[in-house]
């Protein structure tokens, strides 16, 4: 296994990280830890120092960001040993063991939340503020190197174990039906710092065989499930392989998550390295379908690179390093606004949206909190030591590596289309990593070109001090298709993706989830570009577009400043670096074509089609969503969410099964319920009501055979005249269930006649 290098031995010389690590440490020191600690002084029956933050921070998920921040923190400690972020770090220490119970016990919130999960109560994902809590103390401990840290940690493990250990198996199933993070990984970290048996048994409690089985044997069960909560879980299984030795039993674990790694790269991911929406994964391979401005949660993109990381480490496979290097450009380097430090949530996929930031002290959003933690370790994959004493060289980008009584110095302008210069001060032999994207490769040793030889993807050449070494990877702009669509592409320059400048005009940010801020597009951008003079003799129009995309090198003239300039379709559109685009709406992907195109027409219809729709939304609830159906106000006994063909369902059983919402309502009407339907499921009964008075006896009947169907209810003036809000409940009746109700319940303004 590779030696990952520590942050203390990575300088940084690129301007645009350094950039970006200063914006991410000040934005740390700018904080107010009394505030982050208010929450578990309350929780521990202590007054506290200040008043919550709001946001997240002030709802049921609260102490989530604390996780992220120690982490972050002790990152950034370590990184520059700035003294300043070193004082709040152990301010923060000290409050958490002040604030910890006799029971280990120690949270934002009370336990009675934990208890809520286990009686199948709606409440939002008290085991995933868990995983952040015991993640940060864990880098208060291995970066810090804090003995307190150590203390709270075994303790909070030691009250994990015991709330674990009471599980009866109904119980267990109960808990990891609901998002818990990465439980099961940092358990493993702290068995790995305790080396406590009930720390070991406490981690595999997280183990979640019924997932982890099937994806060991190569099948994509992906469709409908929360992307966010399904990585962290395959990262704590590697850690099991990790943590254990690497023993031949443990070798499913592995397997396991180099399997996973597979589906979601090659089924499930845009050319950022980015992937879901509305962050939940859809089927396999289908990816222009879900391109909308709520694409990439960049938490996934967060936990892919920690699994690509401890993958690469582990494997010695390249692939890993290619999907690290261009991930980190394009999704991570992509999520930080250069001037501000903010960072991004979603990443839009769809063509003429534009990035939104969050804010410094309001949102604390998931993704702010993963936020801090991607620049406070920009350089953490950028060197590994093999276990001869060799040092891979992963990234391009200007560096120094200090080992002992010996650095190695890059030089790089590789991202502007130039070279890479590496000089060392004691003789050492070096592998350079040779990118998936280089189309050719110079090197050049003391002036001389030359060639190396090559072993798993890496160039192999023994440096001496005063020797310079020039690595040159030939660079052009290559097209990447979409699998559901060949005639839809997005550009690369070298490892970077381009993306079209497409204005800033009425730039408004709108709301969805938990007070998460989105783009919008309420201006007419047509992602259609119409290849000219192309009439290729008998050619369809696929071949047209093929033989188009397949030259595009030919129809991209680059200019100054890594600007591209699109020649020979009906725009001309200027493309440039993606994670650089931070002020204007952007285009990454592209739909190409011929005039008169069937594809076009179809298109069109299909977007007039979900324009409508959209005409006539007054509310939405994604169903099993527990951020949205807080927001909703969510209620309900004997109710559970789980995926069914995949989609998100929400139902509810037993003599008293029942669960409801508080929806909006056009108080001067007219309104209608829309639910989804399985026919399969049909002879069920329940009753749906409206401000707990009964407004239909419905049964689930066979519209569609093996299929889902919509039902529309009209809701009576009488409820809604006047009204900006009003409960809808769904209620068991009879020995039966309530639903499934599938995907999304709607309020919407008419009924719209299906095509």
């Amino acid at each position: 296994m590779l030696k990952a290098y520590s942050l203390n031995q990575i300088t940084l010389e690129d301007q645009y990280l350094k950039n970006a690590f200063a914006k991410d440490l000040a934005y740390l020191n700018s904080f107010d830890t009394d505030r982050l600690l208010a929450g578990f002084y309350e929780t521990a029956g202590l007054k506290p120092k200040a008043m919550k933050y709001p946001g997240w921070e002030s709802t049921e998920i609260r102490g989530h960001s604390i996780g992220h921040y120690l982490m972050a923190a002790a990152q950034a400690y370590q990184a520059s040993k700035d003294q300043e972020i070193k004082v709040k770090l152990d301010a923060m220490i000290l409050g958490l063991k002040e604030a910890q119970l006799a029971s280990g016990y120690l949270s934002a919130f009370e336990e009675t939340l934990f208890d809520h999960v286990e009686e199948k109560k709606p409440c939002w994902v008290p085991w995933y503020t868990m995983d952040k809590i015991l993640n940060g103390l864990y880098g208060c401990v291995t970066l810090a190197g804090s003995k307190d840290a150590l203390e709270i940690l075994s303790k909070l493990g030691d009250w994990v174990y015991s709330r674990t250990s009471r599980w009866s198996k109904e119980t267990r199933d109960t808990v990891l039906a609901v998002e818990y993070g990465g439980m099961n990984l940092s358990m493993y970290q702290v068995y790995e710092l305790t080396g406590k048996e009930e720390h070991l048994k406490a981690a595999h409690a997280f183990d979640e065989e019924n997932l982890l089985e099937p994806i060991c044997r190569g099948e994509d069960i992906l469709n409908g499930k929360h992307a966010n909560t399904t990585i962290p879980k395959i990262l704590g299984a590697l850690e099991r392989y990790i943590a254990l030795g690497e023993r031949e039993e443990e070798d499913f674990y592995l397997k396991t998550a180099i399997s996973f790694w597979d589906m979601v790269v090659e089924h499930h991911s845009y050319i950022t390295g980015g992937n879901s929406e509305w962050e939940h994964f859809g089927e396999p391979y289908i990816l222009d379908q879900e391109r909308t401005n709520c694409n990439c949660e960049t938490c996934n993109t967060y936990n892919m690179l920690k699994l690509s990381r401890n993958l690469f480490a582990i494997t010695l496979d390249k692939k890993y390093a290619d999907f690290y290097e261009n991930t980190f450009i394009n999704a991570i380097l992509s999520s930080q606004n250069p001037e501000t430090g903010m960072t991004m949530y979603f990443q839009p996929m769809a063509t003429g949206f534009f990035k939104v930031y969050s804010t410094p002290f309001d949102s604390f959003w998931c993704c702010t909190g993963t936020g801090m933690e991607n620049f406070t370790k920009l350089g953490d994959s950028f060197y590994f030591q093999g276990e001869d004493g060799s040092i891979y060289v992963n990234a391009y980008f200007s560096s120094e590596l200090h080992q002992e009584d010996f650095t190695l110095k890059m030089d790089s302008s590789i991202l502007d289309g130039g070279e890479a210069k590496i000089q060392v001060s004691k003789e050492v032999s070096i592998r350079l990593r040779r990118p998936d994207w280089a189309k050719s490769e110079v090197v050049i040793l003391n002036g001389q070109e030359v060639s190396l030889k090559e072993e798993g993807g890496y160039l192999l050449v023994q440096l001496k001090p005063g020797e310079e070494l020039i690595y040159r990877p030939g660079m052009e702009v290559v097209a990447f298709y979409l699998p559901d669509n060949h005639q839809v592409a997005a550009f690369k320059y070298g490892p970077i993706v381009l993306s079209a400048e497409l204005g800033c005009e009425d730039m408004t940010e709108s709301k969805t989830g938990v007070d998460v801020t989105i783009a919008t597009k309420n201006i007419e951008l047509e992602d259609f570009l119409i290849i000219q003079n192309q009439n290729l003799e008998g050619s369809s129009e696929e071949e047209e577009v093929k033989n188009f995309l397949d030259n595009i090198k030919d129809h991209m003239e680059k200019g100054p400043n890594m600007k591209f300039c699109l020649k020979g379709t009906n725009r001309s559109l200027v493309f440039s670096p993606h994670y650089k685009q931070h002020k204007e709406r952007y285009g990454i992907y592209w739909q190409f074509c011929t005039k008169d195109s069937k594809i076009l027409k179809e298109h069109e219809a299909r977007l007039a089609r979900r324009k409508e729709f959209e005409s006539i939304q007054i509310d939405s609830i994604p169903l099993g969503n527990d951020q949205y159906e807080l927001l909703h106000n969510i209620q309900g006994h004997d109710t559970g969410a789980v995926t069914f063909n995949g989609m998100m369902l929400r139902h509810a059983w037993g003599k008293d099964g029942w669960f409801s919402y508080d929806m909006k309502v056009n108080p001067s009407g007219p309104n209608y319920l829309l639910a989804k339907y399985f026919s399969p499921n049909k002879g069920r009964t329940f009753n749906i009501y409206v401000n707990e008075e009964l407004l239909i006896e419905e049964t689930i009947e066979d519209v569609k055979p093996d299929d889902f169907y919509d039902k529309y209810y009209e809701i009576p003036e009488k409820y809604t005249k006047g009204q900006e809000m009003i409960r809808i409940k769904f209620a068991v009746r009879g020995d039966s269930f309530v639903g499934g109700i599938f995907d999304r319940l709607y309020i919407v303004s008419r009924i719209l006649e299906e095509a």
